[in-house]
C-alpha cells in the first residue's frame, strides 16, 4: 500500500489536540534523526526498526496517539498500522520540522 506524507492534522490541530487530550507522542524516526530535537516527551519508537510493532502490546488502545518522522510518511505508516490493530485515536502529524516550532 502506497502512503503519502499528508497529515491527519495542522500543526495548530495538533498541539491544540494533544493539550486537551493529554495524548501520547511517538516520533517514528531514526534516533540518528533524533539527535538532532524531537518534541518535548516524544516517545522514539523507530519505525523502520519495527519498533512501534514491538510496543503495540503495551500501549493503551483507548488513548490518544500523535505520530510523526522527518516528512510524515513514516508515520502515515505507523499511524494505518496502529488503527488497523485496533487503535482508533491515532493521528499523523506529518514530519518534525513542520511541528517543532510548536514546541514549547
Amino acid at each position: 500500500m502506497f502512503f503519502t506524507s499528508k497529515s491527519d492534522l495542522s500543526p495548530q490541530e495538533f498541539k491544540d489536540q494533544l493539550e486537551a487530550t493529554e495524548g501520547t507522542v511517538i516520533d517514528c524516526r531514526t534516533a540518528g534523526e533524533c539527535a538532532g530535537g524531537t518534541w518535548p516527551g516524544a516517545q522514539q519508537l523507530d519505525w523502520l526498526k519495527g519498533e512501534v510493532h514491538e510496543a503495540l502490546d503495551g500501549l493503551d488502545k483507548s488513548s490518544t496517539y500523535f505520530l510523526y518522522c522527518r516528512s510524515g510518511v513514516r508515520s502515515a505508516q505507523a499511524a494505518h498500522f496502529m488503527k488497523a490493530s485496533g487503535f482508533s485515536n491515532v493521528h499523523n502529524v506529518g514530519g518534525y520540522n513542520d511541528i517543532s516550532d510548536l514546541a514549547e
